[in-house]
C-alpha cells in the first residue's frame, strides 16, 4: 500500500504546479490560497481519475465525430467543475479553462517524463500484480 504513495504525492506536486504555473501564465485563474491550490490539485486528480473517463464514455459519438478534438472540451469542463468546487481557485470563463487545460497537460507531460522517468517505480498500480494482493 505505502509503495503507491510516492508516485501519488509526486502526480500531486505536478499537477499543483502544473495550476500554479498556469495561475501565473493565465490572467483569468488565480487562487485564493496555497490550501486552495492544494486542493484543487488534489480534487483535479480524483475527477480526472474518476468523473472524465464517464464524461469520455457518454460523449463516445461526439469524440468520435471530432476526432478526438471534443476530449479538449471535456479537459477544460473537468478544470471548470474543480473551480466550482474549491472555494478561493476563481476561473473567468469556459476559455480559460480550454486553454489552461491545454497548457497544464503538456506541463505535466513534460514535468512527469523528466521528473518520473516513466519508469514502472514510479507508476500507480490499479490492480495487485500477479502473486500479490492488497490486503
Amino acid at each position: 500500500m505505502l509503495a503507491n504513495l510516492t508516485p501519488f504525492l509526486l502526480h500531486w506536486a505536478i499537477t499543483a504546479f502544473g495550476l500554479w504555473v498556469a495561475s501565473h501564465v493565465f490572467k483569468g485563474l488565480r487562487f485564493g490560497s496555497t490550501s486552495a491550490l492544494v486542493v484543487a490539485a488534489l480534487l483535479l486528480g480524483l475527477a480526472n481519475a474518476v468523473v472524465r473517463p464517464l464524461l469520455v464514455v457518454l460523449t463516445l459519438p461526439l469524440t468520435l465525430l471530432t476526432f478526438g478534438l471534443f476530449l479538449l472540451v471535456i479537459n477544460a469542463l473537468v478544470l471548470m467543475l474543480v473551480a466550482k468546487l474549491v472555494q478561493g481557485f476563481h476561473l473567468d470563463g469556459f476559455w480559460t479553462a480550454f486553454w489552461a487545460s491545454i497548457f497544464m497537460a503538456l506541463l505535466s507531460l513534460v514535468l512527469g517524463a523528466f521528473i518520473l522517468g516513466g519508469t514502472p517505480d514510479f507508476t500507480i498500480q490499479t490492480s495487485p500484480g500477479p502473486g500479490q494482493t492488497w490486503l
